[in-house]
């Protein structure tokens, strides 16, 4: 890696402009986070704040972004109905943080190099496909699901599909005209306007669509047309007048509440969720990284804990490392962390000082925005490119990306693992045996590794070895026998001469493979 790549402040050009197009993704999906978990609006700001600066820091991935995340929605949701307080369910995100630094310290991170690189790839397809699927409705001012979410039901029992179909009947005119004109905007300014020379680079397509945005509306009101946007299509954070009721946002855990049950309950819960989804986006941002630099995964979940335990402290809600994010600052062309810490810097100063200029975004134009980050994670040529691969990396591409888009991301991923790990075990299972014949010549090649998982095929191939017939039975190229398997082969070397069978075995020297003593050639 360059120099210049490892110090944070050599690449500010890239990074600042990169800092402000994550800003803008992150702001509403702060906001839209808290909503759906039930809790104070502030409180996503908090996470998204302590995500960027703390978290950013600490971490040694260079491009992953983290704040709170939408997959913790429903515990969150679950938590608070259960726990007696707002107060007592920060003492939980408290815990969940002290939790994650003791799995940093056991190694815990270990779990994210476990997963199939098909399944990494499917999940950032699937997240691609969720944003512009749950984008669609924000961008006509459809706003019955909160910005954020990712799950395929809603309470209301309505489901991903449904919501686009519903939102074709509520259709506002101004929201949808500043939508469709910020995509277009964003897709004409991403294709063209940036080759016309390097200073159109530096500035964020984001930001251009966004002050449009904010212009169309503001015309809007000043002709008092009637396609002004009403206020639930736009930006809304809690305003503070006073330097005092500002702090006032900010709430803290009551410990009082340590000793209930149901407090380490959630707390477990938490620390498990927010790691596992955490491991998951570090693989996905490696695999996003134009420069492959690879994140050390027990540093992230102790960056992650130390993260959470802060948010808990002041009020926020937990945190993980979130892929929308990530992909915009990757996409927006960011090369160190600095572009993660700078986006929560802006989240503070800019909540605190310019709230009233904030709430002017349209939200429309922030989902062209989102609708367009979507789309360069799910482009066509990704899925041509797996199919070329073969049966065995496009299934379970395929299969993972059907899974997160109609239950949520880790069981998704869960079924997409399970999906992998099949197609490992058929490769294995047909590579590890080898059998051919010539009339009544056999050979039976033990290749790599064979496992019990082997022992039917190899059971029933050699009972089909009709009489008077010759078999080689070779293990030398074998690393590992199991004994289920090498049972049937010495039962089979017993038998043979009751079939007028004459038996070859040819045993590696230099590895241990379980055969007795009387295994030899009959």
């Amino acid at each position: 890696m360059s120099k210049r790549l490892q110090n944070p402040f050599g690449n500010l050009s890239s990074d600042i402009p990169s800092s402000i197009v994550v800003f803008l993704v992150a702001l509403p999906l702060c906001l839209g986070i808290a909503l759906g978990s039930n809790a104070p609006l502030f409180s996503g700001i908090i996470a998204g704040v302590v995500g960027g600066i703390v978290i950013g820091a600490l971490s040694g991935s260079q491009l992953s972004v983290s704040g709170p995340a939408a997959g913790l929605t429903a515990i969150v949701v679950a938590a608070l109905a259960k726990l007696p307080s707002f107060e007592a369910f920060l003492v939980s995100v408290v815990i969940a943080g002290v939790l994650q630094i003791i799995l940093g310290y056991l190694k815990a991170g270990v779990l994210g190099d476990y997963i199939p690189g098909a399944v990494i790839k499917a999940m950032l397809a699937a997240i691609g496909l969720i944003l512009i699927l749950k984008q669609l409705p924000h961008l006509v001012g459809y706003d019955a699901d909160f910005e954020g979410d990712e799950s395929f039901r809603q309470p209301d029992g309505s489901n991903t599909f449904t919501g686009i179909l519903n939102s074709l009947n509520h259709i506002i005119p101004g929201a949808a005209l500043i939508g469709i004109a910020s995509l277009l905007i964003h897709i004409v300014w991403d294709k063209y306007v940036v080759k016309i020379g390097k200073f159109m680079q530096l500035i964020p397509a984001p930001l251009v669509v966004v002050l449009i945005g904010v212009a169309i509306n503001q015309f809007f009101i000043a002709s008092q047309s009637p396609l002004v946007l009403p206020d639930h299509t736009l930006v809304n954070i809690p305003k503070a007048e006073t330097v005092e009721e500002f702090v006032s946002f900010f709430q803290f855990p009551d410990f009082g509440h340590i000793a209930n049950y149901n407090v380490w309950v959630v707390a477990f819960t938490l620390a498990i969720v927010a790691s596992l989804e955490t491991l998951l986006n570090i693989e996905a941002s490696d695999e996003l990284d134009p420069y492959q630099r690879v994140t050390p995964t027990n540093r992230e979940l102790k960056a992650q804990g130390v993260g959470n335990l802060l948010s808990g402290f002041i009020g926020g809600l937990p945190i993980t490392s979130v892929i929308v994010r990530t992909s915009a600052n990757v996409n927006a062309g960011a090369k160190t962390k600095m572009s993660a810490i700078l986006h929560g810097l802006l989240l503070l100063l800019c909540v605190a000082f310019i709230p009233n200029i904030l709430n002017m975004i349209p939200l429309p134009a922030l989902a062209a925005v989102l609708i367009y980050t979507g789309f360069k994670l799910a482009k066509p040529s990704i899925f041509k490119k797996f199919y070329q691969r073969g049966w065995d990396q496009f299934v379970p591409f395929i299969v993972t990306i059907i899974a997160i888009l109609l239950t949520d991301l880790l069981k998704g991923i869960l079924v997409g693992c399970v999906v992998g790990l099949f197609f490992v075990l058929r490769s294995n299972f047909r590579s590890a045996v080898f059998v051919v014949n010539d009339d009544k010549n056999y050979l039976f090649r033990l290749r790599k590794d064979v496992s019990f998982l082997n022992k039917p095929i190899i059971k029933h191939k050699l009972a089909k070895v009709p009489e008077d017939s010759f078999v080689l039975i070779d293990a030398t190229r074998a690393d590992f026998l199991d004994k289920d398997v090498v049972e049937v082969i010495e039962d089979f070397i017993i038998s043979a001469p009751l079939k007028n069978i004459t038996v070859q075995l040819k045993k590696s020297a230099n590895k241990e493979q379980g055969f007795s003593n009387h295994s030899e050639t009959i």
